[in-house]
């Protein structure tokens, strides 16, 4: 990969910038251990990430937090414990209080200087403007879940993307879409012909997090561990 052959950058946030599994873990633990369940964070956040995925599928225009507390409901149906309203109106507000990862905001300035950056995410406007205070940059475009009218991996959230771009004067061979996901992200955004940079946040762990697994075998253009390395990386090719 040549770094100078772009000029934008596009993100996904939650799971690549913010950390939403320890967010929703925040949650879903002290739930599961006070109904007496058997079950580990990996499992809790499998199922939590099958029901989400199912639920931003089956309801693609409800607002994100309906979509988490949907979520959550299901995740108690799986387990056969309750979920109350409020459990579920808590995690549906929870996602401005979702920590950022540590080196979220330092390599995102360090990449402001260099490209355009854009956000293209499952979120509503106004819990990303929550998470956005966390991550220390203005993004040039905020592409959401709730402008478009759909869920990542939909085919429409790319093409929104490539639209946007368009006029930003970027085409798709100058933008790069960096993300945690093979299934939300990499997925689609390789069958719309874009490079692509995996922050792999879970190297060395099992199973797939909050995320359900790729339909397919996907191959990112390139990939990384955290976001720290992967500026410095761009830093490396760039600086003279």
């Amino acid at each position: 990969m040549n770094f100078a052959n772009f000029k934008a950058l596009s993100f996904d946030c939650y799971g690549t910038l913010i950390d939403w599994e320890s967010g929703i873990l925040a949650l879903l633990r002290p739930w599961a251990d006070s109904h007496g369940l058997e079950v580990t964070d990996d499992e809790l956040l499998a199922s939590y990430g099958d029901h989400e995925s199912r639920a931003e599928l089956d309801h693609p225009t409800l607002p994100y937090p309906e979509i988490l507390a949907r979520s959550f409901l299901g995740v108690g149906d799986q387990w056969g414990a309750d979920v109350s309203l409020e459990d579920g109106r808590r995690l549906g507000q929870s996602v401005g209080d979702w920590p950022a990862f540590d080196d979220s905001a330092s390599a995102l300035q360090t990449l402001a200087q260099r490209y355009q950056l854009i956000i293209l995410s499952n979120v509503d406007r106004d819990s990303f403007a929550l998470s956005q205070q966390k991550l220390g940059v203005t993004f040039d475009r905020v592409l959401t879940a709730q402008d478009i009218g759909s869920y990542k991996p939909a085919g429409r959230n790319f093409k929104t993307l490539l639209a946007e771009t368009e006029r930003m004067g970027v085409n798709a061979g100058e933008l790069l879409h960096v993300a945690q996901s093979l299934f939300h992200d990499h997925a689609p955004a390789k069958q719309y012909g874009l490079a692509t940079v995996w922050i792999n946040r879970r190297a060395g762990r099992q199973g797939w997090g909050a995320t359900p697994a790729p339909a397919a075998d996907v191959v990112p253009t390139a990939e990384f561990t955290n976001m720290a390395d992967f500026a410095r990386a761009v830093e490396q090719e760039l600086t003279p």
